[in-house]
């Protein structure tokens, strides 16, 4: 018998994200950079909203200017639910774009068209006991034809006479139900 080897594990740390900034090259960096892609977008539309609206906020003196400085350290690294201010809007954006069932197999799952689906029913009177006792008297009382028996009298040419028979009396066409119902009242079940 051999020796158990030994047991090999292997440990693996979580992958360290580096986020994108910009004004960093090597050790050196930018004065009080490097600065997110948020801060920029900051910097740079903050700057050109205050630019443009000078006359509206010169009356306030300096504040306005502090809190744009203000805003763009603030949104140095800000996290909504885990990610970054930009990959959180893109997310939303592409939820908006979804369509509203969502997808199946990478496209758009749609509710099949409303279809109208149309049937009715007849509602006879009940035969009278002497009609329905007649009716199963017709049941009972034909004889049993084998099938291929009976498919070469359908297929017959001269099936058709001009004269009914005369033991022949009419009889309301039954349906499924009562043949089956019919049947159990012989005593013969159903199969």
């Amino acid at each position: 018998m051999t020796a158990p080897t030994g047991r090999v594990s292997r440990f693996y740390t979580g992958a360290r994200r580096h986020p994108w900034v910009l004004g960093k090259v090597a050790d050196w960096k930018i004065p009080l950079g490097p600065y997110t892609p948020a801060q920029i977008g900051v910097a740079v539309g903050g700057g050109f909203l205050l630019l443009k609206s000078v006359g509206w906020w010169s009356w306030m003196g300096p504040v306005p200017i502090v809190a744009w400085l203000l805003t763009i350290w603030v949104v140095r690294r800000p996290k909504i639910a885990g990610r970054a201010p930009v990959q959180a809007a893109v997310g939303w954006a592409m939820l908006g774009w979804q369509p509203r069932a969502g997808r199946i197999g990478g496209r758009a799952a749609r509710d099949r068209a409303a279809r109208l689906l149309l049937g009715g029913f007849t509602i006879e009177e009940a035969p009278s006991p002497a009609a329905a006792a007649a009716s199963r008297a017709a049941v009972q009382g034909a004889p049993r034809v084998s099938r291929p028996a009976a498919a070469a009298i359908f297929s017959s040419p001269h099936r058709r006479t001009k004269e009914p028979h005369a033991h022949a009396a009419p009889v309301r066409a039954l349906s499924g139900v009562q043949q089956l119902l019919a049947l159990a009242g012989q005593g013969g079940g159903v199969r």
